[in-house]
């Protein structure tokens, strides 16, 4: 800990480091007192968008299946409703020179790969926060993002302002890659070039224990899940005799061993698992974090690259804390993002855009490539 506070020392007498007047001799109260923040809201709220759109389609199509029981063929119809989506967000990010405003409106579809990078093309504030609810092939899930992002180079001129400084606050709920966590990040950057930044600092996280296994406590020394037991504990019911399997409202599920190890148990266990992943408490993760930032554009060839990598974790020796999990070890926490384009022609060009994430060593990622060639 002693390092980790020494550590953020270093940051804060860095970013005074300026020869003009430092932070030391600053007096940070009467700037506050004095500053207007109705004109500073007013600031940043200009030239945002709020946004709101529905967006809907049709799922994956009905289909018949087919059963025996006491010999009479039975068909039933497996219906999935409609897809849909409800957006609503505000936004306020300035776009890069290879971004087009490709619509009139925001609809809520819109998958800008730069929100997840460090810094933005301008300095000072940014910001996004969106709310998702959707439904995709039956399945009803909620996506969130919201952040600020902050970032400013030497001889800034605000009057809270810190040169060589880039901070970000976000918070992420992917319902398809079931990850979830609160980031708070405050970096030294110092630009290289005009295109080059290299920054280093702290990343503080909150999340769920990651790493964590409900199940563990229930698989046997040959490797099997004792799920019969398992299901007994939260309150199901088993007449072998009988055949009859009921859950815990005295409701009967299954009729047969086959239906209830093959359609029951799985839906036993993943509620087993949802509930003592959600009776747990969020852990905080203190990290280092070093990172660059790279952007450089043409109007016919454009590179735009950034990553950021977590090396070293503090372990506050919580029973959950993923050092547990990782056999008392170290280990590497990653993010990045690419784009780039080329213009070969006034015909001819292609593009290359993806980010990929790799947190507690769970991944989600997603890309897209392509050419177009222009007819003339």
């Amino acid at each position: 800990m002693k390092n980790t506070i020494l550590f953020i020392l270093f940051l804060f007498l860095m970013s005074c480091a300026a020869p003009k007047e430092c932070c030391g001799q600053t007096d940070y109260v009467s700037l506050i007192k004095e500053y207007d923040f109705e004109k500073a809201l007013k600031k940043h709220l200009k030239f945002s968008t709020v946004y709101a759109a529905v967006n809907g389609g049709t799922s994956v199509s009905d289909f018949k299946t087919f059963s025996v029981t006491s010999g009479q063929l039975q068909e039933n119809i497996i219906s999935t409703p409609y897809d849909y989506s409800l957006t609503v967000g505000i936004r306020k990010i300035a776009r890069f020179g290879y971004e087009n405003k490709a619509n009139t409106f925001y609809d809520g579809t819109e998958s800008n790969y730069t929100d997840a990078a460090t810094v933005g093309k301008v300095q000072g504030f940014e910001y996004l926060f969106e709310v998702d609810y959707a439904r995709q092939q039956g399945v009803d899930y909620i996506d969130q993002h919201h952040f600020i992002r902050y970032s400013s180079d030497d001889d800034c001129d605000g009057p809270l302002c810190v040169d060589h400084f880039a901070a970000k606050v976000e918070y992420v709920k992917d319902g398809f890659a079931d990850v979830e966590y609160f980031e708070l990040s405050e970096r030294y950057r110092i630009k290289r070039n005009k295109e080059l930044a290299i920054s280093v600092g702290l990343a503080h996280r909150l999340a769920e224990p990651y790493g964590y296994n409900p199940l563990e406590e229930w698989i046997l020394d040959n490797g099997n899940l004792h799920y019969t037991y398992l299901a007994i504990q939260e309150g199901y019911n088993i007449d072998v005799a009988n055949s009859e399997y009921k859950d815990p409202s005295g409701n009967v599920v299954a009729n047969s061993p086959e239906v209830w190890k093959e359609v029951v148990i799985p839906q036993v266990i993943a509620d087993y698992t949802i509930k003592k992943r959600n009776q747990l408490s969020k852990q905080i993760q203190h990290s280092v974090i070093i990172g660059f930032d790279y952007y450089k554009y043409k109007k016919n060839r454009w590179l735009h690259a950034w990553g950021n990598i977590l090396p070293y974790h503090y372990d506050n020796g919580s029973e959950f804390s993923y050092h547990n999990f990782n056999d008392g070890k170290q280990w590497y926490d990653y993010s990045g993002g690419l784009i780039y384009g080329i213009k070969v022609n006034k015909s001819l060009g292609y593009f290359i855009e993806g980010k990929y994430n790799k947190y507690w060593n769970r991944e989600w990622y997603d890309f897209k490539l392509g050419v177009n060639y222009v007819i003339f």
